[in-house]
């Protein structure tokens, strides 16, 4: 009965997001208190428990969410996106501006959420086709797919980095082990798949948006923009290399394990921008402070969605079902990388939502992380592998794409839809390889 109350909990779950149109925070809470109830817990358990998987994940997050969402606004408010990926594209030359965008996606995507991303970068890809003469599609998706790949597997991107928190993965393993991931995924996903996208090519939409291009003094230099950007990937790469390198006593691997925290990098990070593409770029303490400020709104209900996947995790894990599950998985055959990545395409597919999906996920297979030997850092990419599978009608994702490319529905199912489905299975194939080869 523990797995029939889960299971139909979340058909209740895909009811109210998907008939009802419910708010992804309402529903995760309202489910969890259902299946709490279900399970045998009384109601103030339920709702002890509700506070404190929202407590837990939350007291972990908020650090990380916050400086994120500034760093990304600092970024890409302050022109350092636009001088990136312009300095980029200028560098490697028309013949190559595909792998510029690739390049200029992931740094940008590190920074800031994909959907921020996209409406931010799009502006400088219709910019380049019409300068270039190249078609949209060629030289859009590769940039897309990049944006779509950080969000995956890419810590410091909050995704990632909350699915970790959730099982308790070393954030720099899970840095490291994703850029290994990355880098094959969005070569096939973006150059090599836009190749066969011919046939699908339209010109830009015609008033769609009106955005900011930033005029070249009002920009900070390249070395300057990208140096804030990445901060916090080296920081955390460093911390991973210092811990799989040296003992634990060893006063260089302790301060880069301090700086290399996702929330003290970020810190950093913010601190950075705030100086070098702020204060130094001629802009004022009050003017970059509400580009900080302005940022947090922006986030606020991803961050609450995921404070909801958190108190379903806890009123699984306090009801007993966790050890249910756990025992099932004693004698189960099953790959608990594939179990993780099934889960969250099921849930991908139903609630069209990356970032639900993967922390509903996260949330059901918890209990997978404490008896197996699977290493944690593998199951978070193997959950952010499986969100992103089949997007379709149900995920703002996708409507984003097809507005901004001018296609069909039909269109965007064989362009999109499919782009994201490769990169899940290659991300897949990616997670079960590095397992064959570490374990």
């Amino acid at each position: 009965m523990p797995i029939t109350f889960i299971v139909l909990g979340v058909i209740l779950l895909l009811v109210l997001m998907i008939v009802f149109k419910v708010n992804g925070f309402i529903a995760l809470i309202f489910v969890s208190a259902v299946v709490g109830v279900a399970e045998g817990m009384t109601p103030l358990a339920v709702i002890a428990s509700i506070q404190k998987g929202v407590g837990g994940t939350l007291g972990s997050l908020a650090l990380i969410l916050g400086f994120g969402a500034m760093l990304g606004r600092l970024v890409s408010d302050t022109g350092a996106a636009q001088r990136v990926a312009t300095t980029l594209i200028a560098a490697f030359g028309k013949a190559r501006l595909q792998w510029a965008l690739v390049v200029t996606g992931l740094i940008v995507g590190l920074a800031m959420f994909y959907e921020v991303g996209f409406v931010l970068l799009l502006p400088l890809v219709f910019t380049i086709v019409a300068a270039a003469q190249l078609p949209l599609l060629y030289v859009g998706v590769p940039m897309v797919a990049a944006l779509s790949v950080t969000h995956c597997f890419l810590p410091p991107h909050p995704g990632p980095t909350a699915i970790a928190t959730i099982f308790g993965a070393n954030i720099g393993t899970t840095l490291l082990y994703g850029l290994i991931i990355t880098l094959p995924t969005v070569i096939i996903a973006g150059p090599l798949f836009s190749r066969f996208l011919k046939s699908f090519e339209h010109s830009p939409p015609e008033g769609l948006f009106n955005p900011k291009i930033f005029e070249e003094h009002e920009m900070p230099g390249f070395w300057t923009s990208i140096f804030a950007a990445v901060i916090p990937v080296i920081l955390m790469a460093l911390a991973a290399i210092c811990e799989l390198t040296m003992p634990k006593e060893n006063a260089l691997r302790q301060f880069f394990e301090f700086v290399g925290n996702p929330a003290v990098a970020l810190f950093i990070s913010v601190v950075v921008a705030v100086l070098t593409l702020g204060l130094r770029n001629g802009r004022k303490m009050e003017e970059v402070m509400d580009i900080c400020g302005s940022s947090i709104a922006a986030i606020a209900m991803i961050v609450f969605i995921i404070a909801g996947g958190g108190a379903f995790k806890q009123v699984l894990v306090d009801s007993g079902v966790g050890d249910y599950i756990a025992n099932l998985m004693k004698g189960s055959s099953l790959s608990p990388l594939l179990m993780c990545w099934t889960v969250a395409a099921m849930l991908r597919v139903a609630l069209g939502s990356a970032t639900v999906a993967a922390i509903t996920t996260a949330g059901i297979v918890t209990p997978i992380v404490a008896i197996t030997h699977t290493d944690p850092a593998l199951m978070v990419l193997a959950v952010g592998s499986g969100s992103v599978i089949a997007s379709h009608v149900n995920d703002p994702g996708f409507w984003l794409f097809k507005g901004y490319f001018n296609l069909t529905l039909v269109e965007t199912l064989k362009t999109w839809t499919v782009m994201e489905t490769l990169i899940s299975f290659l991300g897949l194939a990616g997670v079960l390889i590095i397992n064959a080869i570490v374990h």
